[in-house]
């Protein structure tokens, strides 16, 4: 072969050899990132174009898929879509998917692993593949309830089984119609993600588990009476109650809820200061316990950690850092405390089940698309934060809130109710938020529900409220909607 033959072999050698390795690097290296390209309408067109799985509530679908006439083929929908929105959150041409709708992605869409067998029925059969079903935990009389209850007030309701972790209930107010942002006209998706997004009220934030945390007021005291009972007292230990409190290395004096005398000897048991709800008491407690044992028992209860259920909650929060007079707020829940209503709802269930603390959850079953059993959520235990008999001596202290203390409101006719309030200063010249956190049945038998309410600043009192006043009804209708009584 003479030179110039050898040349022209060698470059059109070399021009097969770049085109195979471009080839190559894209349709193999680039794949996955081409395919995830938000610019990709193809990928768009294909996710969207499956049959997306329901999510279930007690064999009722609350968010679907039917097919449609568009590029699309299928359009997502929300049954009830405000009352559930917390929970589903919303499935978008627009933007990434939101709550369930998020975390479940891949079952809903069938490209979870634990679907492999479906998928490869299907393309062995010719069937078109499918999503799977994933049925929540939520109890829908309990939810309409806590919606209802909650009425037109900014706040949140949760709700827990307490003796498996499964969530009965959880609502935000102000909350959204999922169905605005799931259409396929993406203008008119994105004005109505704008005007969201725009809201004072900030409808997208699920005030359940996230977004900004709240001071949780008296209703910690339940912590720092836990920590005070790790420590050796015991419900009848007689502690300091001043009719005012000058905080150490501080020129504050911490008073009563109205000014209001806890004791005329100046001491009271334990028990009695939480079913009056004395600051004064338990501020001085606080001190005589230390940061450190209240940021203890604090974490006991899953503050500071990571939880998802599936979705993420936010921490809760216990300072790291605290002086003296700041460990004293902390310990009525003011300061630099922070928690969800999951979160106050997580330390109720923890004292109904004797101690132990079970990890929430929302996802009860997944199905394939020919409802066989995929997986099922065990119950498991997320900690222990007190002791048996200290749970059992905080639960009847909590009883006592409700028989003769704050709590009267959250009776219910042959119900035992245990519960504490709570009434959480926020900024200077803002109402407080209203707080209660509550189990039943509180008689010794197996509790059914322990649940939490906020209602910010006060709700519809402003700064008349209180929690025994505002929250307690809300978290009463909650409970009768579980026991069905």
């Amino acid at each position: 072969m003479n030179t110039p033959l050898r040349r022209l072999a060698t470059v059109m050698l070399s021009m097969f050899l770049v085109l195979m390795i471009g080839t190559t690097w894209v349709q193999y290296v680039q794949a996955s990132s081409l395919n995830n390209d938000p610019r990709n309408v193809r990928g768009l067109y294909r996710e969207f174009g499956k049959d997306r799985g329901p999510l279930i509530v007690a064999g009722q679908a609350i968010a679907s898929s039917k097919p449609v006439q568009d590029a699309f083929g299928y359009q997502r929908s929300y049954a009830n879509g405000p009352l559930y929105a917390p929970l589903t959150g919303a499935y978008s041409v627009v933007f990434q998917p939101t709550g369930l709708e998020a975390t479940e992605n891949s079952i809903l869409n069938g490209t979870a692993d634990s679907l492999f067998l479906s998928r490869l029925g299907d393309l062995v059969t010719g069937k078109q593949p499918r999503g799977s079903s994933v049925e929540l935990t939520i109890n829908p009389a309990a939810q309409k309830a806590a919606w209802d209850a909650l009425g037109n007030q900014t706040g949140a309701v949760v709700a827990i089984d307490p003796t498996t972790g499964a969530i009965l209930a959880m609502v935000s107010k102000p909350s959204y119609d999922p169905n605005v942002l799931a259409g396929h006209d993406t203008a008119a998706v994105n004005a109505a993600y704008q005007a969201l997004l725009a809201d004072p009220g900030k409808p997208l934030v699920n005030r359940a588990i996230s977004g900004d945390t709240y001071p949780p007021g008296s209703t910690f005291k339940l912590v720092t009476a836990a920590a005070a009972l790790a420590s050796g007292m015991t419900p009848d230990t007689q502690i300091p109650a001043p009719t005012q409190l000058q905080l150490p290395q501080s020129t504050s004096v911490l008073k009563n809820f109205g000014g209001e005398v806890c004791s005329s000897t100046g001491t009271m048991t334990l028990a009695d200061a939480l079913r009056i709800s004395c600051n004064t008491a338990f501020a001085q407690l606080g001190i005589t316990l230390g940061a450190n044992a209240l940021r203890t028992q604090a974490e006991a209860f899953d503050f500071d950690k990571a939880l998802d259920i599936p979705m993420s909650v936010t921490p809760s929060r216990f300072p790291a850092q605290v002086d003296v007079p700041q460990t004293a707020l902390s310990a009525i829940g003011q300061g630099s405390v922070t928690v969800t209503p999951l979160q106050m709802a997580m330390i109720s269930a923890a004292i109904a089940d004797g101690g132990t603390l079970m990890k929430p959850y929302t996802v009860a079953t997944v199905r394939d698309p020919n409802l066989t059993v995929v997986s099922t959520t065990s119950p498991s235990v997320l900690s222990r934060p007190m002791s048996a008999g200290a749970a059992a001596a905080l639960r009847q202290m909590m009883i006592g809130v409700v028989d003769s203390g704050t709590g009267g409101a959250a009776k219910i006719p042959g119900v035992v109710v245990a519960a504490k309030t709570g009434t959480a200063q926020t900024v200077p010249g803002a109402a407080p938020h209203a707080w209660f956190t509550a189990f039943a049945p509180a008689d010794g038998s197996t509790p059914k529900v322990a649940v939490a309410v906020v209602v910010e600043h006060g709700g519809n009192l402003g700064n008349e409220a209180t929690g025994g006043q505002v929250a307690a009804p809300i978290a009463a209708a909650v409970i009768r909607a579980v026991l069905g009584t």
